[in-house]
């Protein structure tokens, strides 16, 4: 299997809308399953298809205990309720690496979504599974983590990732 790479930000395919998808294809199955093994070999816990270059709504998922495996493979995801109740997390971002900060998002969220074989369920997501989609959904709707920030310690952030590409291009 092919390792994709990480976009990092900022690139402007990161703030884009991703196009929903129409037909479960042996590509999309594929997509997938490299998203998933790249989440894996860079310790994350999600993936959206913007963050390796494919602007398509596709996710992967799995932020079981470690040790465990409970991926979760959401096409066309899209939240359908959120509770009232918000909770703090510190979250990172595979496309932002070595930043956290603390955002606040609802605790709980129901999502709509179709699995590989074109099944449309609705799933309830808790704690760090809630965190993690509503962050994912965030990517396939341009949006970032960092956004939630202000414009201060958005720059900052921003700042010391465009640093750190010119770092990573030199090593090239």
């Amino acid at each position: 299997m092919p390792h994709l790479n990480i976009i990092l930000h900022p690139d402007p395919r990161l703030k884009k809308v991703s196009k929903s998808i129409l037909e479960i294809s042996d590509r999309i199955e594929r997509l997938a399953s490299d998203m998933l093994e790249t989440m894996y070999k860079a310790s994350g816990v999600g993936l959206a298809a913007p963050q390796v270059g494919v602007m398509e709504r596709l996710v992967v998922m799995d932020c079981s205990s470690e040790g465990e495996k409970n991926e979760i493979i959401l096409i066309n995801p899209q939240i359908v309720w959120q509770s009232e109740a918000r909770e703090a997390f510190e979250e990172g971002c595979l496309s932002i690496p070595d930043i956290r900060e603390e955002i606040i998002r609802p605790q709980s969220v129901r999502v709509k979504f179709n699995l590989l074989d074109g099944t449309q369920v609705e799933k309830d997501f808790d704690g760090l599974w809630a965190i993690c989609i509503q962050h994912e959904i965030d990517h396939l709707d341009g949006k970032l983590f960092i956004d939630y920030l202000g414009p201060i310690k958005r720059s900052v952030i921003t700042r010391k990732m465009i640093k750190l590409k010119k770092e990573l291009a030199r090593k090239l």
